[in-house]
């Protein structure tokens, strides 16, 4: 063996003997062409071990760490049952997902023939608003064609405030639509404050004239309060700020200061086809773009009649429901 060769092997013992713990580069030994028995140092390599320690650092754990028995564990891609669900998404978007086994489009293929094969998958969407659904009662309906292959669907309802459901089936050539499955009823939210107030949430007098002495730094002196309160109360309910508005009267010097007036209110509202014709008691109303409608009246005392007539675009179709409210005070 030549000096030059034992040098080299020397050398290369050398770079391979480092510290404990630490990686032991590698170097590779090539020939130098036309020099034949003579080896050069090429430049030394990454080594495996280090890729594998650099690629680690971006996992959570080693690919080899997972076992068999914990991707068992997974959710199954299906349930084998007929089932849909329908959900609210925000005023205007609903979410449905449903599932249907095979054993019910094979059914559905022997019973069609060869109308299955062309038929369409659909969700037929109902508005059941202030309705009790049977099938065939609903306000409106549209169909949504969707994938083959889709087990759910976002839907567009470009209404707010209203209740629906969902059916998913085949939609067939000849225009028949086949209900497979029926979703419960859920219903969507306004798109702005509620025009319902409720009494029974109407805040006290004495609690109403704290929040307001401590938000204008009055603090609870009745003596600070009393006039501003005094004037606050006067100009909220002679405005009709305060649905259940309490007016105090005029008082004489020495005369005690306990008094109480009740007024009520009557909320009338309802909803139609949003191209309808609705009065009130006779007098034409206005309606939102989906249909609803809401009127405030003062309720005295006595029997009140309101009769609420809603006449179709073309005039073909006409209802009337007439409420009857009988107000007593003691």
């Amino acid at each position: 063996m030549s000096n030059e060769l034992k040098s080299n092997k020397k050398s290369k013992a050398k770079l391979e003997a480092v510290k404990p713990g630490r990686l032991k580069p590698r170097v590779a030994l090539r020939k130098t062409p036309g020099t034949a028995g003579k080896v050069s140092f090429a430049q030394p390599e990454i080594l495996q071990e280090k890729i594998t320690v650099e690629e680690a650092k971006y996992f959570t754990r080693p690919q080899d760490a997972l076992s068999k028995s914990a991707l068992s564990n997974d959710l199954p891609a299906k349930y084998d049952r007929d089932v849909i669900v329908l959900q609210v998404r925000d005023p205007w978007w609903l979410f449905a997902y449903w599932e249907v086994k095979d054993t019910t489009y094979r059914r559905l293929e022997s019973e069609l023939g060869n109308l299955f094969d062309s038929a369409k998958k659909v969700l037929r969407v109902y508005d059941v608003s202030y309705i009790d659904f049977n099938g065939f009662n609903a306000h409106r309906l549209f169909d949504i064609e969707v994938s083959p292959n889709a087990g759910s669907w976002y839907i567009d309802t470009s209404s707010s405030g209203r209740s629906w459901c969902v059916d998913f089936g085949l939609r067939l050539a000849d225009g028949r639509f086949i209900m497979i499955l029926r979703s419960n009823v859920v219903a969507t939210p306004l798109d702005g404050p509620s025009w319902i107030t409720d009494e029974e949430w109407a805040v006290p007098e004495d609690l109403f004239a704290r929040l307001y002495a401590t938000a204008t730094g009055l603090g609870g002196s009745p003596v600070r309060l009393k006039k501003p309160w005094d004037q606050l109360r006067q100009r909220a309910f002679s405005s009709g700020g305060i649905s259940s508005g309490l007016l105090s009267p005029v008082r004489k010097k020495g005369q005690r200061n306990f008094w109480l007036i009740v007024n009520t209110e009557l909320i009338v509202y309802g909803a139609t086809e949003p191209d309808a014709k609705v009065t009130v008691c006779g007098r034409p109303i206005k309606l939102k773009a989906d249909g609803t409608f809401s009127m405030r009246f003062a309720l005295p005392d006595g029997e009140q009649v309101i009769p609420v007539n809603a006449k179709s675009s073309d005039g073909i179709d006409e209802r009337t429901i007439t409420p009857m409210v009988n107000k007593e005070t003691k």
